[in-house]
């Protein structure tokens, strides 16, 4: 499979600094979000280094279940475009390891793709939805101290 140490580091990196980005310039469902993107990563990456074989597989699938429910959640009370794509995303990542191991089937390059673009794609909607926040923040507070 294509993991490495690299990777699974600079993707938990790119995590915890979408995450400062969430806390720093976000609202509340970015801040949430990004918190439990990170949380979840942090538990992927301890439950690799510490199971293995079905107890890993289950971790990896109950972990990708409550990450998408909390998505749900937050898009059901903030009703946010950035969190219906990212619920998205990660109910395709849930699928993706439950076809895997239904079937039976070892982990692939395939499967190493796919999982990366998905990463990156709930990363790219944590982010875009701190930019929308902060662009609406920032039209909201001009259009306060310079009224028409």
């Amino acid at each position: 499979m294509l993991y490495t140490l690299y990777t699974a580091y600079s993707l938990l990196m790119v995590i915890a600094l979408s995450a400062v980005l969430a806390v720093w310039k976000g609202g509340w469902a970015e801040r949430v979000g990004a918190g439990v993107n990170l949380l979840a990563a942090l538990s992927f990456e301890l439950a690799q280094r510490q199971l293995a074989g079905d107890a890993l597989a289950t971790t990896t699938l109950v972990l990708d279940g409550v990450l998408a429910l909390s998505f749900l959640g937050l898009t059901l009370r903030f009703a946010k475009t950035w969190l219906g794509l990212a619920m998205l995303l990660q109910a395709m990542q849930f699928a993706l390891h439950a076809y895997y191991y239904v079937v039976e089937r070892k982990l692939d390059a395939l499967f190493a793709i796919v999982n990366n673009l998905v990463s990156w794609g709930l990363i790219a909607c944590i982010v875009g939805g701190v930019a929308g926040h902060w662009a609406s923040e920032h039209r909201r507070r001009r259009a306060v101290l310079h009224p028409l």
